[in-house]
């Protein structure tokens, strides 16, 4: 048991090791443009002016002055370091790391750790900001890992043992609750939540109502406990969970930075309500009292530092008011695991931790939060998304391996697996079910039969033709780190502006039917995005196409999927797509249409991807007859 957690931090520490690695590459012997077409960096940059925040934070304001139309990896809490050009090119990086807080197109607020740091980028000339390695993220998971690795008693070793040994999950024993507005399979999970003691999981497969199901097994949670901590991977999971409590009339506190929370949340973080409490203006009052005097250097010297210690002691005592009064008031915290850590946090113990999304975090990422708890409820599937691993060492540890996992497989019994699916028809539903639930799943008779046009198939598969010029080049090529196709970009486009044109312009708008483009390759995603801001045929349909990868479309669903993917080879290599989790997660997003764009001679040397496309022709064969 103990050994498996220390695998998992050897693994870890390689993870960290390779990141950190590949980080001095990029900074040590890319240049400069690379890694702007990369994502990497913003430079040349133009720097704004500079201010204190409602967290007492002096921020700076930089804008990107060149290169807009390429993606960026910049996002709010992602560490960055500045850097200078000097005349013969050379890069000189500032010994200083800063926080994004806000991103907004071409603009970025960044958090400075001082106000030299400020001086310093307001003073240099040729300047560029960059993406730093996130060793925060990994310090709190190496800590955890340490903590709950060490613990030989209390509640934390007995969490441990439960999820890594044969030492049964405890159970309640009352009369189950009747949920009539659920499913049986959903009704179910809520009781089996409510009558564990220790873990649960609740196993949810695409369409199935995870989240109304977790957010019900939340709500009566909350009738026997006056407060419970909800945490998820991402901050995208953590709002879709906090807005559909605060639906139901929840007090939901979020913690987090709000340029990374939806409209919806905002007036619900931290940050807003300590602005909107009564006592805020005195506050910032004092704050700003106490920078005056820093400021004004003449004068008696001891009667100001007396002065700036009285008026910071009463600063923490209003902060400790405020802090007080916003906890008691809220009866969620939610936050990222990450996020549980907050110093804001420090000292809290709930009674029941939620984790949604649990198959997409690394397990010591789950026990940074699990800390805080007397019982963990997961709830994912672990069927979907895995933990993002760069290291393929890390990979083949089983550093991917989650805690999820670890208790589906040690605690079957403590998993509820949500059975009847509300988004795709049948014929879309039926492969997946095959190959990732065992057939458990069934349609709801809601979506079971529905479709955009009659008499068609609502499963599709497009192998690309050769290019019709002998000049360009047919398959796959390598776009930086990523790979594209560009022959099968251009023909996934037309092969989707002819089904628009099939089910009729008008109506496709009228009725806002909308479609998700997807390919596992950033590569891919960046060239079809451009192809398509080119063409004027999708002007007036923008609105109604989204593109991105796989992992941007977790979560998500759309009536029309097309997906491109990419590989085509003469030696039959699928690469990446052979992570079969990402190929669920792209066919589940449809919900009456699914389109595959892809080089059937290559795909189907694979077992997985020869018996999809048996399976879809076997229903396009029906669809004509």
């Amino acid at each position: 048991m103990i050994q498996e957690l220390l695998r998992q931090k050897a693994m870890l520490l390689k993870e960290y090791e390779y990141e950190k690695e590949l980080f001095q590459r990029q900074t040590e012997n890319m240049g400069v443009q690379r890694k702007v077409r990369q994502g990497l960096c913003w430079y040349p940059l133009h720097v704004g002016r500079s201010y204190f925040n409602s967290l007492d934070q002096q921020v700076i304001e930089v804008e990107r002055t060149e290169d807009l139309d390429i993606d960026h990896q910049f996002e709010p809490s992602k560490p960055v370091c500045f850097f200078e050009e000097d005349a013969s090119g050379m890069l000189h990086y500032m010994n200083f790391v800063a926080q994004v807080s806000y991103v907004e197109g071409d603009r970025m607020v960044i958090a400075m750790p001082s106000s030299d740091a400020v001086v310093r980028v307001q003073s240099a000339n040729r300047i560029g900001v960059q993406l730093y390695l996130d060793e925060y993220t990994y310090r709190l998971m190496f800590e955890a890992l340490d903590r709950v690795t060490t613990a030989r008693s209390g509640r934390l070793a007995e969490l441990r043992d439960i999820c890594h040994t044969d030492m049964p999950a405890r159970k309640f024993t009352f009369q189950p609750i009747r949920f009539p507005w659920l499913n049986p399979s959903q009704e179910a999970a809520v009781n089996e939540v409510l009558w564990a003691k220790d873990v649960a999981v609740v196993h949810g497969p695409p369409g199935t109502g995870k989240t109304t199901t977790l957010v019900e097994a939340i709500y009566e949670t909350l009738r026997r406990e006056v407060q419970v901590l909800v945490c998820a991977q991402s901050n995208m999971a953590v709002d879709w969970i906090a807005e559909k409590l605060t639906d139901r009339g929840v007090n939901v506190l979020r913690i987090g930075n709000p340029s990374r929370v939806t409209d919806k949340m905002l007036g619900d973080t931290y940050e807003r309500r300590f602005e909107a409490h009564p006592s805020y203006t005195q506050l910032w009052s004092i704050r700003r009292a106490i920078r005056e005097l820093y400021e004004g250097g003449s004068g008696n010297r001891e009667g100001r530092h007396q002065k700036i210690a009285r008026l910071k002691e009463r600063a923490t005592e209003l902060e400790y008011e405020i802090n007080e009064s916003l906890f008691n008031e809220a009866r969620v915290i939610a936050c990222t695991l990450t996020g549980s850590a907050s110093h804001l946090l420090m000292g809290r113990h709930f009674g029941t931790l939620f984790i949604d999304e649990a198959a997409q975090a690394l397990e010591a990422a789950c026990w940074i939060a699990a800390q805080k708890a007397d019982r963990i409820i997961l709830a994912g599937d672990h069927r979907q998304l895995p933990p993002t691993i760069k290291c393929p060492e890390a990979l083949a540890g089983g550093l991917d391996h989650t805690l999820m996992q670890q208790i589906v497989e040690q605690k079957p019994r403590a998993v509820s697996l949500l059975t009847v699916q509300y988004r795709m028809c049948d014929e879309i539903m039926q492969f997946p079910n095959r190959e990732f639930y065992g057939g458990q799943l069934k349609s709801d008779p809601s979506v079971k039969y529905r479709s955009i046009l009659d008499w068609e198939s609502a499963v599709e598969w497009i192998t690309p033709e050769a290019p019709s010029d002998p000049e360009e080049s047919a398959g796959e090529s390598v776009y930086g780190l990523s790979k594209q196709n560009t022959e099968e970009a251009r023909q996934t486009l037309v092969t989707l502006k002819q089904y628009i044109l099939k089910i009729g312009k008008e109506r496709f708008l009228e009725e806002r039917i909308d479609v998700g483009l997807i390919s596992p390759y950033k590569g891919q995603v960046q060239l079809l995005r451009q192809l398509f801001k080119h063409d004027a045929f999708w002007k007036p349909l923008r609105s109604l196409v989204t593109i991105n990868t796989v992992d941007g479309f977790q979560g998500q669903e759309r009536d029309i999927i097309v997906i491109s993917m990419v590989r085509s080879n003469e030696e039959g290599q699928v690469g990446f797509l052979r992570d079969l989790r990402r190929m669920n997660v792209a066919i589940t997003r449809a919900r009456m249409k699914l389109i595959i764009v892809g080089d059937a001679e290559t795909l189907c040397r694979h077992p997985f991807y020869r018996r999809l496309f048996q399976y879809i022709k076997e229903y396009e064969l029906q669809g004509t007859m």
